[in-house]
């Protein structure tokens, strides 16, 4: 499989697709010290294989909670501790493995320890191997919100191996493909076409290879043109504006990510419908894919007006203006900024708790 290089403003990186963990010349080099990275659960399937393959003076484990409701302040704290009391320097190297729990923490621990330095990205999710562990968006969360305290920092590099996908729950893999959902409706027509007549069983890692790499394909051509998300970046967050809030609501703990984001995306495609840009047909069809991929799961959402006001804390609104992405068809999106307040709110309904019960 190939290697991708992102080329991005602030830095190029090679995102290495390929056996890692069953690859004996693959290494990791560090040109002082390192320290790897990981949740209790992943550490134990995969620590052992990952630590002869890192080359440095010393290497240093940090193990932190798993769980959306650990990615705080509190864990970024507990790795900067172990970074300073290990006696890291500004060459030193951090070593995300883990999810796109760990790669947003790894990213924002390195990218402010001693005013930044290094780190490699192991994502074993299909989550992180698809969206978080590229386009160096790291962040935390926060009482209000979800990644509002962060910053952009690239990784030096990113190892993509379909075996970490062999241990990970069913559950897991549907999450990270609501991504895989994400980029294609908004990107590629022809790549959404191909997911929604496939009859391949989307849970095998080896089915699954072609759209990770035409994933992260497609992320690095838009964070080559955007770093920063001054603009077309933006429609990478397709679904999230809604999803964030659901999570947030639900304290990170009743769905993953990606299920949440796949709500967000049937909200998103019913905001579209009533604006005219998203036919009802396309909506089925979205919905359909989605179903196939167990990704069906409902919010019934119990205070519109509660949910309307948290739309204003998300980083995409500015001056008291709310910024939706909205697909445009299938293969092309929409950035709107002028939606009146009654069309959020019928979509808002729409989805309310009483709407569900009738």
């Amino acid at each position: 499989m190939p290697t991708l290089t992102i080329t991005a403003p602030s830095a190029t990186y090679p995102v290495i697709i390929e056996d890692f963990l069953h690859n004996d010349r693959a290494f990791i080099t560090a040109k002082s010290k390192a320290l790897v990275v990981s949740n209790p659960k992943i550490a134990g399937l995969y620590l052992h294989k990952i630590l002869p393959k890192i080359r440095a003076q010393e290497v240093f484990v940090c193990i932190v909670p798993d769980g959306e409701e650990h990615k705080n302040m509190q864990s970024i704290e507990q790795i900067l501790q172990c970074a300073f009391a290990n006696r890291l320097d500004r060459k030193s190297l951090m070593i995300a493995l883990g999810g796109g729990v760990i790669s947003d923490m790894v990213g924002f621990a390195s990218g402010i320890f001693e005013r930044e330095i290094s780190y490699v990205s192991i994502p074993t999710t299909l989550l992180a191997q698809v969206d978080a562990s590229v386009g160096g968006k790291c962040g935390i969360n926060n009482a209000y919100g979800k990644n509002l305290v962060g910053l952009f920092h690239q990784p030096s590099a990113v190892y993509i191996d379909k075996e970490f996908l062999r241990t990970l729950p069913a559950r897991e893999i549907r999450a990270g493909l609501a991504e895989v959902v994400k980029v294609l409706v908004c990107f590629d027509k022809l790549g959404f076409e191909a997911l929604e007549s496939s009859q391949d069983d989307m849970l095998d890692p080896s089915v699954l290879l072609p759209f990770i790499q035409k994933s992260i394909a497609i992320k690095a051509r838009v964070v080559e043109q955007d770093e920063r998300e001054s603009g077309i970046r933006a429609a990478l967050n397709y679904g999230h504006t809604f999803a964030h809030i659901i999570e947030m609501q639900t304290h990170y703990k009743r769905f993953l990510h990606g299920q949440a984001v796949a709500i967000g995306m049937t909200m998103a495609n019913d905001l579209a419908l009533r604006l005219g840009l998203l036919q009802e047909t396309q909506a089925k069809r979205i919905e359909r894919v989605l179903r196939r991929l167990g990704l069906d799961e409902a919010y019934p959402i119990s205070d519109i007006e509660a949910f309307y006001q948290a739309f204003f804390l998300d980083k995409k609104s500015h001056n008291n203006t709310l910024c939706f992405v909205l697909p445009k068809g299938i293969g092309d999106f929409t950035l709107r900024d002028d939606i009146p307040k009654d069309q959020i709110l019928a979509t808002l309904a729409h989805f309310s708790l009483e709407s569900m019960r009738i």
